[in-house]
């Protein structure tokens, strides 16, 4: 949630900002309301001065002329009156403005550049060469189905569409990646985290998944109400909500492997075979907290562990710098992470890592002292994927198959598979 007060002092730029984010925001409410409270506030005041001259002169006349007290009585009445109402105004524009400011996104950064759509991101940087597959290389459902080890038709038998059933090796291999990733992100003072996989609607709220996006989210219909988590950032994030650190403590890092939930699973049409869309899938997740003054840099350090996966993985990708129009709701800075698929001919996102500021920590109410006895301040929360791990598991399937049909398993993992250094047909 945006800070109001940061907003009040710098409206025009806030909107400016927050206008480069294209899509179908509308500010218009959001300033009709904001002057309101401001002219509000303004004759509340005039009102207040005119209430405290009017006791003034009463206590006066009270010496002087005693007769002119009732006429005066009725004039404070009056002026009392008024200031009651516009109080009890000034807290309905208050608390729409507040309702308000939990739909809108957060700020871009000044570093973001401006632009609409996925098309004017930036590439940062970019790591290995993209495989010389020496034969047509296939999609990875295609070689999980070949393989005997990607079941759609029994899940969607079982669960519906976009859920898949793994089997034999293929199930070992994300076994094997959430293992992985584990302990590299431990080894590099990660502290690990098991989190709850039903949460809150609070929980929801503090990291910004409600309200804009409830109807992408699976929840109960019991009291109290609760929801299946789309990423484990949301309890991990809320794990210090109502909390206040100390500086010293910063950053504290954090990973946590989970299943992730999510009603919506893409564009229509998009993605509607395979792994990549699926309403359940297995991530693990890095979060941060960090001072105001070390976020950005934070961000680079926690998209580079992420990126050392894929190195260790021997994956070629990207880096992208996320332009105002394409990132996330809360994040002020994104980056990407895109590793290249041989049987798609294309680069797909693996992990996406952010920078929220202190737009979470406001609404979780997370804050630290930078000094025992300092006020405390709000902190800035990072997040990002380390990784996807199905995602990954398709950059092996694509990336380290074989023309009979067999797929090799990278040397990292090898140690992981129990010494299995090829996965071949059932």
């Amino acid at each position: 949630m945006l800070d109001l007060r940061n907003v009040a002092q710098n409206f025009d730029a806030v909107v400016a900002r927050l206008k480069a984010r294209g899509g179908s925001l509308d500010l218009g409410p959001f300033q009709k309301l904001f002057t309101e409270r401001r002219e509000l506030y303004v004759s509340m005041e005039g009102l207040s001065a005119r209430r405290n001259a009017a006791n003034d002169e009463m206590k006066r006349k009270a010496k002087e002329d005693p007769s002119a007290l009732e006429a005066l009585r009725g004039d404070l009445r009056a002026v009392s009156q008024e200031i009651k109402e516009k109080e009890g105004r000034l807290k309905e524009v208050e608390e729409e403005i507040s309702r308000i400011l939990l739909l809108i996104p957060n700020i871009p950064h000044e570093s973001v550049p401006t632009g609409t759509s996925e098309q004017d991101n930036v590439v940062a940087r970019t790591w290995g060469e993209k495989p010389n597959l020496p034969f047509t290389p296939r999609q990875h459902f295609e070689i999980g189905e070949k393989l005997g080890m990607l079941d759609f038709e029994r899940a969607a038998k079982v669960s519906g569409s976009r859920f898949t059933f793994y089997k034999a090796a293929l199930a070992r291999l994300e076994r094997a990646l959430v293992t992985f990733m584990i302990d590299v992100h431990t080894q590099k003072g990660y502290t690990e985290l098991l989190p709850p996989y039903l949460v809150l609607r609070e929980t929801m709220m503090g990291t910004g998944q409600l309200p804009k996006f409830e109807d992408d989210a699976f929840k109960t219909s019991g009291e109290p109400e609760r929801f299946l988590i789309p990423t484990a950032e949301v309890p991990v994030t809320n794990y210090h909500s109502d909390e206040i650190l100390e500086g010293a403590q910063l950053p504290l890092k954090y990973c946590a492997f989970s299943p992730c939930f999510r009603a919506e699973a893409g564009a229509a049409g998009r993605d509607t075979r395979g792994l990549i869309r699926q309403h359940q899938f297995h991530k693990v997740e890095l979060v941060k907290f960090a001072t105001p003054d070390t976020s950005l840099s934070e961000l680079d350090a926690m998209t580079d562990d992420a990126c050392d996966i894929l190195r260790r993985l021997g994956l070629h990708h990207r880096v992208m710098l996320l332009c105002t129009g394409d990132m996330g709701f809360a994040a002020r800075k994104t980056f990407d992470i895109e590793v290249w698929l041989p049987g798609q001919g294309a680069y797909r996102e693996i992990s996406s890592c952010s920078d929220c500021g202190d737009f979470q920590a406001r609404r979780a109410k997370i804050r630290y002292r930078a000094q025992k006895g300092d006020k405390p301040q709000l902190l800035h929360t990072l997040n990002g994927s380390g990784l996807a791990v199905g995602r990954t598991s398709i950059a092996i399937l694509e990336n380290y198959q074989r023309e009979d049909g067999s797929v090799a398993i990278p040397d990292a993992l090898v140690p992981y598979m129990g010494g299995l250094k090829e996965i071949r047909p059932l």
